[in-house]
């Protein structure tokens, strides 16, 4: 038995994200995390040997799936909640005894894919060979299809951010170079950072922050002359239109960031636990599914608006590099 493994408290500082699904939050990290500090200490299992486990598990969901009957549909349920619970548990898992690895990631991401996939097919190929109607075939390429769009989607959008905020690093670099400034700081980051904050405190803060004049002295060296005060980060909001428009969004943000619980309500973990979890468990395998995958795309689409208003506020910034054009010391 390992004798470095912490109390459960701080595994759960260690291996929670400081923001995560509401589904994982409320139904998942409450077993997941003390099964983690017991398979750390008491096991070897490795974060990837966990992984195989809940890919295993997914794919005997499948297969209570495509038996159809209710009793069998209600099982594979149960199972995929399990298999997902282990799927949570591989990263808090490298995270606790620093296992972590690219492949474990890669493997990690996959083994969800095919999970989805076959589990798709199987629950609605299942429910087809039971009733006949050609609805589950549609349904079938629709939650394939959906999934696949919403991990698009993401990867995409984090390639664009990472962009812009690359740009404006790149100018802000020269800059500093040029007047020994501050370093750089995002206030989707610092927010992020700090969700036991108030967002409207941290924005007033941070707009503060900005205005800073970095010659203005405020403390004494040992030679008794005055000292320049450390420089701040300048702070670069590229949400401001966003939250321009929903003011009512940074409350409801505050609120949910407080219990852990990310302001992107239904996202693929959420999607899936409805087709898969909720339909099959009360036979309403249509319904949850249609109802899951359209609040999927609502969300989706809200997050794509977010970003066009992110690309006008990094259009603004970069405009204003342009105007200011800051003189390079000789």
């Amino acid at each position: 038995m390992r004798r470095d493994i912490p109390p459960l408290a701080e595994v759960r500082r260690i291996t929670q994200k400081k923001r995560d699904a509401w589904w994982t939050v409320l139904l998942v990290d409450p077993v997941a995390t003390p099964l983690v500090r017991f398979t750390a200490m008491r096991t070897r299992i490795t974060p990837n040997q966990i992984t195989w486990g809940a890919f295993l598990l997914g794919l005997g969901s499948a297969a209570c799936f495509a038996l159809g009957d209710w009793k069998w549909l209600a099982l594979g349920a149960v199972i995929y909640h399990l298999s997902f619970i282990l799927d949570c548990m591989d990263g808090k898992v490298a995270r606790l005894t620093g296992q972590g690895s690219v492949f474990g990631a890669w493997l990690d991401f996959v083994f969800d894919r095919i999970r989805v996939m076959v589990c798709g097919v199987a629950l609605m190929g299942g429910q087809y060979e039971r009733t006949g109607d050609t609805l589950y075939i549609w349904l079938a390429l629709v939650v394939v299809a959906l999934d696949t769009l919403r991990y698009i989607n993401s990867l995409e959008i984090f390639k664009i951010r990472h962009s812009m905020r690359k740009q404006i690093k790149s100018r802000m670099r020269a800059a500093r170079r040029a007047q020994n400034q501050a370093e750089l700081a995002f206030m989707e980051d610092l927010l992020r950072d700090n969700p036991s904050a108030d967002i409207e405190q941290d924005l007033q803060r941070a707009a503060g922050e900005a205005a800073y004049d970095p010659q203005e002295p405020v403390a004494t060296g040992a030679d008794g002359e005055a000292a320049p005060a450390a420089p701040k980060p300048q702070v670069i909001d590229l949400h401001q239109e966003f939250r321009r428009k929903f003011p009512a969004y940074l409350r409801a943000r505050s609120f949910l960031l407080r219990h852990r619980i990310r302001a992107h309500l239904v996202s693929g973990i959420e999607f899936q636990m409805g087709v898969f979890m909720i339909g099959p468990l009360f036979d309403v395998v249509v319904p949850a599914t249609i109802v899951s995958g359209a609040l999927l795309l609502v969300f989706e689409l809200a997050i794509i608006y977010k970003l066009l208003l992110s690309t006008r506020d990094f259009t603004r910034t970069i405009d204003s590099f342009e105007e200011r054009k800051v003189p390079v010391a000789a």
